[in-house]
């Protein structure tokens, strides 16, 4: 049996079809789900970048947070390495260029590793900046020095584009298929593809953002870091998701075109394929754009997690109960027949899909920074725990009657704030103020 995993960076669950949008376009993941495994509560470990995809690589959680933003070190045992031990042939594609930042190890247990350079702010080309001019690409209230100057090396890594298939995620995918041609006959693999879209700036081909808005403020408005929260102004937010929808179309539209080839390879009898994410974005939800900390709601905390395994019994299954991304590495290896590293932390969240358990956990933990949240299917509640005033601002959500968790009821629900705060005191082993 082979591999296949492809995280998509920043991408809300409730921004594919399959977990019940119904106009967004998602063709392609919406097929991966019928044929597949579809898990609606399982939920980020560590936010945001690095240390999530520490978790995915390792099968560890790095709560309560003191291991966020670092490499993975010489004694960390990662998927790759295990399967690499195992004789599976190992690759990893990727264009989120935090992976290769000096010294962070992420390549650590590939057979090959290709690295898609441009996205973002990475200092990839250099020029003549003056040459572009971002201001062109912004509404004048949002523009900003740092906005200008993160976006200047993007305008200069993307100068050169020509077509769809010059945008990052065509590359990363138009790579997995060149590598699946050339190691189609290396059984068992394992292909890792790593794309940092739909994260900002959002800037998908016009034709796809011109399906979901029609009235940019530019030509082609880059949305992007840099943008101050507090200069977005209401009547910004439909544009802003009309870009966001856009980005998210257009990298479905090239992971359909990666799984044409899977299909046109014959793999698809022999190959468990999974997509998942990092995390989500806000998107005018509480008066937000973008991640932070702060807010750890569930468009920024809940993962789409779909599984497709060969045996067509779990297709178009549906799994409520809670999972979290360090559960990736022990339920793969599992589904794989491989043992793990002792090391790892996880749990086998496929015993949901089989019907070997209903449950693998009452709660789950999220840590984004100073703030801590834990939910269980009914409450959700996050907080400030370190720093100056920890315990303050508790955010308490009531999922039965709230599921898009618009109204703070922590005033109203004093027991529950209690036992929440408990249940957090304990996992990131911190003091809070009790009467906070």
């Amino acid at each position: 049996m082979n591999l296949i995993i492809i995280i998509a960076d920043t991408w809300r669950a409730d921004y594919l079809g399959c977990y019940g949008n119904d106009w967004i376009q998602t063709p392609n993941l919406d097929q991966l789900a019928a044929e597949g495994a579809v898990f609606t509560n399982c939920y980020a470990d560590g936010l945001p970048t690095i240390p999530a995809r520490r978790v995915y690589f390792t099968g560890k959680s790095i709560l309560p947070m003191e291991n966020g933003w670092r490499p993975l070190y010489p004694h960390d045992v990662t998927i790759a390495e295990v399967l690499q031990k195992h004789g599976f042939t190992t690759g990893f594609i990727a264009d989120t260029y935090h992976y290769f930042k000096p010294n962070l190890n992420f390549h650590k247990g590939f057979n090959s590793w290709e690295w898609i350079r441009g996205q973002e702010s990475d200092q990839w080309q250099s020029g003549p900046k003056g040459k572009f001019d971002p201001k062109k690409h912004i509404p004048e209230h949002l523009w900003n020095e740092n906005y200008d100057r993160l976006m200047r090396q993007y305008l200069m890594n993307t100068q050169d584009w020509q077509a769809e298939e010059d945008y990052f995620c065509a590359q990363s995918f138009r790579a997995g298929m060149r590598w699946l041609e050339r190691n189609v006959d290396q059984k068992p693999f394992m292909l890792w593809i790593d794309t940092f879209d739909p994260h900002e700036p959002w800037d998908a081909p016009q034709r796809f953002q011109k399906m979901y808005y029609d009235n940019y403020p530019c030509e082609r408005f880059l949305f992007g870091y840099g943008v101050r929260r507090q200069d977005i102004r209401p009547d910004d937010i439909p544009a802003i998701k009309g870009l966001y929808a856009a980005e998210v179309t257009f990298v479905d539209r090239w992971i359909g075109r990666f799984l044409e080839k899977v299909q046109d390879l014959g793999l698809m009898d022999d190959t468990i394929i999974a997509f998942s994410t990092d995390h989500g974005t806000h998107l005018g939800e509480l008066g937000c754009v973008q991640k932070t900390p702060a807010l750890l709601n569930s468009c920024v905390a809940r993962l789409p997690l779909i599984v497709r395994h060969p045996d067509s019994q779990f297709a178009g299954k549906r799994v409520d109960a809670l999972a979290n991304a360090v559960d990736f590495m022990p339920t793969f290896l599992s589904m794989l027949g491989v043992e793990g590293s002792e090391e790892m932390t996880g749990k086998n969240f496929w015993k949901l899909a089989t019907g070997e358990t209903d449950a693998i956990y009452e709660r789950v933990f999220t840590g984004f920074g100073t703030f801590a949240a834990v939910r269980d299917l009914q409450w959700h509640y996050f907080q400030h725990i370190k720093g100056e005033n920890p315990g303050k601002g508790p955010c308490l959500y009531d999922l039965t009657n709230d599921p898009g968790e618009t109204t703070n009821v922590a005033d109203e629900h004093s027991d529950v704030v209690s036992q929440m705060r408990s249940y957090i005191e304990e996992r990131f082993e911190v003091n809070l103020f009790r009467d906070a």
